[in-house]
């Protein structure tokens, strides 16, 4: 038969080589060396990496590439980026926040990441970026899975509106129940609001993805009440904890109990270090703490352990272009996690361990999942990793819809070779 694509010569991240992978009907239909039928396109991939997508399962697309609006976080903290958006959000149009988010979703496909969890605003009565990035989740769908979190910015309790409002955006659609309990006026509204998002979640079957514990306060326990309600209303595997950057504060013997909770619980953790080592830490002299959630622990535990980019040209962070490797590769300095197996990981943090997080269907590089993948110049994962490798080639549904050229530079040095490629530096064998 006729394949629609065959990419010859592929490495896998399990460690396979020379592997063929062959696509029927926006399907994979094969994955062995040395597949021999025609196909309308063939790419050789010449030993490189083909990867599943990258996958973010915590960003704020409402919010994205609207850096210096209405003017710029002078300060670079959360709380002033906070207060930015608040004047920001009177100044919305349902057009201006499409346009910056589709120019995103454009940036994401070229780096390969085809799958977005975006929180959007829902404490604006208007639900104006709720209605546009529905919208914009349509529209991208033939190229790219958005899904979308109603997100109480200014307090679940705190903003007079907010718990009508998240039932509002619910209700047009949106696709998970999130919460930010710290942001409450006390500890007490933000255990409140916890219980409460999640019985929501319970009565309407909803997944949850609740902003929990971000702050440097060693006090703030919303992750405990947040594994507590997932047991009460049985919504294991239905919930994640994104920051929890508290927890780099928290006394050991505290931690002790709290991540057995974790795991009884099944919830995952979403980490954002590109944002989380920039915006913590800020009432810090020395010693400065880092800011991020307690990574090697959780895994050490079984903990599902995903990175999200957070923020990219935004009230919060001046920085970004949709590139997961470069959240991998930051959270591998910033832990810091320097083991070749945790390097490895990483990889999976972006790609697999959030693809699961989100539920999405068809996911990966077995026989019969969606032909969605990325060919990278580099040779595994750790490469990857290691050069925030060039996208060759970024394949949905079997079709090419991203290609760029390899990142090779020309040198003229007397006696040295012409041509320097990065990924021909790799280490012969990585372990």
């Amino acid at each position: 038969m006729a394949f629609e694509l065959i990419v010859k010569n592929a490495s896998l991240p399990d460690g396979r080589t020379g592997q063929d992978i062959a696509v029927a009907d926006g399907r994979i239909a094969a994955v062995e060396p040395g597949i021999g039928a025609e196909a309308r396109r063939v790419i050789d991939a010449a030993g490189r990496l083909v990867a599943p997508p990258f996958v973010d399962c915590h960003f704020h697309m409402d919010a994205t590439l609207s850096l210096g609006l209405p003017r710029m976080n002078q300060s670079g903290t959360l709380l002033e980026g906070i207060a930015l958006w608040g004047e920001l959000k009177p100044l919305l149009t349902h057009e201006a926040v499409i346009e910056r988010a589709l120019r995103y979703c454009d940036l994401a496909v070229s780096q390969g990441l085809l799958a977005v969890r975006s929180h959007v605003d829902i404490c604006d009565d208007r639900l104006l970026a709720v209605e546009a990035l529905i919208e914009v989740r349509e529209r991208v769908k033939p190229y790219l899975d958005l899904q979308l979190v109603a997100f109480p910015q200014d307090g679940y309790y705190r903003s007079p509106t907010a718990v009508r409002n998240l039932e509002r955006a619910l209700d047009l659609g949106v696709d998970v129940v999130g919460g930010i309990p710290h942001f409450e006026r006390t500890m007490a509204d933000g255990a409140a609001s916890v219980r409460a998002l999640c019985e929501i979640a319970a009565a309407r079957g909803l997944l949850v993805d609740l902003h929990c514990d971000e702050s440097d306060d060693p006090l703030s326990r919303h992750i405990e009440t947040l594994a507590a309600e997932t047991v009460r209303l049985g919504l294991q595997g239905r919930v994640a904890g994104s920051h929890l950057t508290s927890m780099h504060s928290m006394d050991n013997y505290y931690v002790s109990k709290l991540l057995p909770l974790m795991k009884e619980a099944g919830v995952a953790a979403i980490a954002n270090p590109l944002i989380n080592i920039t915006l913590q830490g800020r009432h810090d002299t020395y010693p400065r703490r880092r800011g991020l959630t307690r990574i090697p622990e959780m895994r050490a535990l079984g903990i599902p352990v995903a990175l999200g980019q957070d923020c990219c040209m935004d009230p919060w962070y001046g920085l970004g272009n949709a590139d997961m490797l470069d959240v991998a590769n930051m959270a591998v300095h910033a832990v810091p996690m320097t083991s070749r197996e945790a390097i490895r990981w990483s990889f999976e943090a972006v790609t697999t361990v959030p693809a699961s997080i989100l539920g999405l269907e068809g996911y990966g590089l077995d026989v019969g999942c969606n032909a969605d993948f990325v060919l990278l110049q580099a040779a595994d994962p750790i490469e990857a990793v290691r050069l925030r490798a060039q996208r060759l080639a970024v394949v949905r549904r079997g079709k090419v819809i991203a290609e760029a050229p390899a990142r090779i530079a020309t040198i003229a040095l007397e006696g040295r070779p012409a041509r320097v490629d990065a990924a021909d530096y790799a280490p012969r064998a990585s372990a």
